[in-house]
């Protein structure tokens, strides 16, 4: 199918464009002769972006990586092709200068550490443990046998392709890392993109290249140390391997929650723009600096810093992509621009160049191939899944460069050599596509893995399992003291990171009644007070958070909450907002004055609800959780509508109900008239679509192991039927999902208002 004549346009003017840019900066360059460097460096930056940004896309849209784009970009502008076509714009824009190359060179460098950074952080340790056998045996597989052909081919190359006679053995030890590391990156948007990636095979395919990329990195690591000698230095190699033990060691144990505080410390503190993007290109750096010092190359600290960094609990989604788009948008497109500079195809002119570039191609994807499918053999798999995880890892990509890019800047490649490896990479990173599409598409889905897909499909819609960060904005009144037990019991559940914002009286106020009573009392004392009834909050917020993690986990003995408390010293609505910055997924607001004489909610509540942009609950008790805030015994109703805040509504409750053991009801108010008898066609359409609504509750409350009871009721007006139904069960607790309508206050609908009203039962309102 031809593409659309629009389509063809845009093409021609992106092309004709790209041109013409390039041709302006080449004019530029030459006509400068003040600064060359500087203007050089700015000229080769642009080419190297917009190339690689039209490339990319074009590859993105035959359905090949576009990092094969940024590359192949690099290629075109070098001396394969825009050198034979015009060497003298070539020239122009990328001169034979050190001090340019330098430049280049430098950010280029630091690009390889940025990359593996992104790398270690969308490595997911837990997945390869989930599927520990095969991916083991894969990984194993898949990097001994591959390395050995590579090193056994690296012990035959011709002296021409070896740096110098005395750097055989490294010449052979990084081609031989070269052939045996896949590319993760690569691999996982294929196997997303067939929709994979929660499937069994898709899981033990992304785990397998974790461990691949793992295992492989540390390999280069050390053969980096023995590249830097002249000669093989057994006590060199003995530090060097100790001193990554000590270091891997150590950054898993008291690395971890080291470089957790420092990114929660940096959100919480830092007032100015992007803070957590310094902190962490700070901890890449200092761990690159110690793998440095210990003998080892900087980009296994790179590596593991992405590791450590993508599993804080604090690395947001808007943090994740400014990170993110830094490296995509700039250092990627510059960096496999510089390997694509650096790749001269034309010696493939030569016969036996060429030849052993296919030998090389061969013996890699053969190699890889074997390891793969017979790890896979080992691990239990099938021949048809076997088969299909040896397409996936003979995907080199941009790992395979980025090994080849550090061999050649420590000398232990040829530039010849480094030419044949990077056309290695790209014929197997584009044969892999097709190939591991044909393999996927030839496995079938088992009854349990359907299952268990439908279940994580369940747990993906959920509101609990999404949150990441709590903020609990209560009072030291009974009802605040309430809503901390309730926010500790939804943090509890996944150990969520929880601030307290201990609302105390404003300052001013607290002035104005003293100089009114004529008498001010002891500042001392009322500190005194207020950091005790502080103290009580906190208490409530870990005592139900820990009894939450113990049901949930079933454990004994509970982790210890993770409770901040922030001092208050600003009107409390600003407070929300100040706080609210620094990223949190849920506000929980409790106030003794939390609504007015004729039920609707108080001012206080409604300015601290405006500075906060995402889900809030506010939580109004009533009867018994006003003598006993911390009461254990409750009778929960939630009322659900069909309404995706009705469902996370649901949520909380069943997350309440679990922790306490209570019972919970589901009440799902019909629409039906009381005359409405005929119309039979419209009648079973309603009753399929109120079993379907309850049906996902129940189903969402089986995830949980919670059992609930379901009510349809179809006798009087919601809010009626609400309150009638919580007054027959007894239910000390209603929880509502609502959605706020516009103009001045907070108004959530005549249903939700006239149930704040008349209800003697607690509600807790949970809002988008």
């Amino acid at each position: 199918m031809r593409p659309p004549l629009s389509i063809k346009r845009h093409r021609r003017a992106s092309m004709l464009a790209g041109a013409v840019l390039l041709f302006s900066v080449g004019s530029a360059l030459a006509m400068d002769g003040s600064e060359p460097s500087t203007v050089a460096f700015l000229g080769e930056l642009v080419a190297l972006m917009l190339v690689g940004r039209l490339l990319g896309e074009a590859m993105q849209r035959i359905g090949q990586p576009s990092v094969m784009g940024q590359l192949i970009g690099g290629i075109l502008l070098g001396p394969s092709a825009l050198g034979l076509l015009w060497p003298d714009l070539q020239h122009a824009v990328f001169p034979d200068d050190k001090v340019q190359k330098a430049m280049v060179d430098a950010i280029s460098q630091f690009g390889i550490l940025l990359l593996l950074l992104l790398t270690g952080m969308e490595t997911d340790l837990k997945l390869a443990r989930k599927f520990g056998r095969a991916a083991i045996s894969v990984s194993v597989a898949g990097v001994a046998i591959p390395f050995a052909c590579g090193a056994a081919l690296g012990a035959f190359l011709p002296a021409s392709l070896l740096p110098s006679a005395d750097k055989r053995l490294i010449a052979a030890l990084f081609l031989g890392t070269a052939l045996s590391i896949s590319s993760i990156k690569i691999v996982a948007a294929i196997v997303h993109e067939m929709n994979f990636t929660r499937r069994d095979l898709g899981q033990v395919i992304i785990s397998s290249a974790i461990m691949e990329d793992t295992i492989g990195w540390i390999i280069i690591a050390i053969i980096f140390t023995l590249g830097q000698a002249s000669e093989v230095d057994f006590f060199g190699l003995a530090k060097a391997l100790v001193g990554t033990a000590i270091f891997l060691t150590v950054s898993f144990t008291i690395g971890r929650p080291i470089v957790f505080h420092v990114i929660r410390w940096t959100n919480d503190n830092f007032q100015t723009e992007f803070p957590v993007i310094t902190a962490i290109l700070v901890i890449m750096g200092a761990m690159a600096l110690v793998t440095q010092l210990i003998g080892v190359n900087t980009v296994l600290g790179a590596f593991i810093a992405g590791m450590l960094i993508g599993q804080s609990p604090i690395l947001t989604r808007h943090i994740d992509e400014q990170l993110r788009g830094l490296i995509v948008a700039f250092f990627m497109p510059v960096f496999f621009g510089i390997a694509g500079l650096n790749t001269d195809l034309t010696i493939l002119k030569d016969p036996h160049l060429l030849l052993m570039t296919f030998g090389l191609i061969a013996v890699a994807s053969m190699g890889k191939f074997a390891g793969a499918f017979v790890g896979g053999e080992i691990g239990g798999l099938g021949r048809r899944e076997s088969l299909a995880l040896a397409f996936a890892m003979n995907a080199r990509g941009s790992t395979e460069v980025i090994v080849a890019s550090i061999g050649l800047s420590i000398g232990a490649l040829t530039q010849n050599l480094f030419t044949m490896i990077v056309a290695m990479a790209v014929a197997t990173t584009m044969a892999m596509p097709p190939l591991l599409r044909w393999g996927l598409s030839r496995i079938p889905m088992s009854e349990s893995e359907r299952e268990r897909l439908e279940r994580e499909e369940m747990d993906a819609r959920g509101f609990v399992s999404s949150l990441e960060r709590l903020l609990l904005a209560v009072d030291h009144s009974p009802n605040g003291r309430f809503a901390a037990r309730l926010a500790g019991l939804i943090a509890g559940a996944r150990r969520l990171p929880t601030t307290l914002l201990p609302l105390v009286e404003d300052a001013k106020s607290s002035k104005e009644k003293e100089d009114a009573a004529g008498k001010a009392e002891d500042a001392s004392q009322e500190s005194g007070r207020q950091a005790a009834a502080t103290d009580a909050v906190t208490d409530t917020v870990k005592t139900a958070a820990e009894d939450s993690g113990r049901t949930q986990r079933e454990a004994e003995t509970p982790s210890p909450a993770d409770i901040t408390v922030r001092e208050v010293d600003t009107p409390h609505e600003e407070a929300v907002e100040q706080e609210a910055r620094k990223g949190y997924d849920l506000l929980v607001i409790g106030l003794e004055q939390v609504r007015t004489a004729l039920g609707s909610l108080s001012t206080d509540v409604a300015r601290i609800a405006s500075r906060f942009d995402g889900p809030q609950a506010i939580v109004v008790a009533n009867g018994i959780h006003l003598r006993q805030p911390e009461v254990t015994r409750m009778r929960l109703l939630v009322a659900v509508n069909g309404t995706a805040v009705s469902r996370r509504a649901a949520e909380i409750a069943i997350v309440i109900a679990r922790t306490l053991n209570a019972p919970i009801a589901v009440l799902y108010v019909s629409n039906a008239k009381a005359g409405d008898v005929g119309r039979s066609y419209r009648k079973f359409r309603r009753r399929e679509h109120e079993q379907a609504i309850l049906k996902d509750i129940v189903e969402l409350a089986g995830r949980y192991g919670q059992k609930i009871e379901t009510v349809v009721q179809s006798d009087g007006s919601v809010d009626k039927v609400i309150l009638t139904e919580a007054r027959r069960r007894g239910s000390d607790l209603i929880v509502m999902g609502v959605a706020r309508r516009p103009g001045e206050g907070l108004f959530f609908g005549d249903t939700a208002a006239a149930v704040l009203e008349r209800t003697q039962s607690s509600v807790l309102l949970l809002s988008t």
